[in-house]
């Protein structure tokens, strides 16, 4: 049970979260440079579908370009990675 109320907590969080991304309150690069720990686990691609303007096809095109799987996720990225999306999504 506790295991399913703490999965359930951040699911909540992260739902929370990606509204504040829509509505601007948040800053995806912030998130990628310092991700909260609920968010480890979440896939960078759902994360940036959140934010205004990015479809999927412009956030393919973004982890294609900075070498990142659709399904790694966020706790996952390389220093390397997360740099270059941060960098990437700061010029857009």
């Amino acid at each position: 049970m506790r295991a399913l109320e703490a999965a359930n907590e951040i699911r909540t969080r992260r739902a929370q979260l990606k509204r504040d991304l829509k509505a601007g309150k948040v800053q995806i690069e912030g998130l990628l440079l310092d991700p909260p720990e609920y968010l480890e686990t979440a896939k960078v691609f759902d994360m940036m579908l959140a934010v205004p303007k990015y479809g999927r096809v412009k956030v393919n095109r973004i982890l294609n370009q900075c070498r990142v799987s659709p399904s790694k996720t966020i706790g996952g990225l390389s220093v390397r990675q997360r740099s270059e999306l941060v960098a990437l999504l700061r010029r857009r």
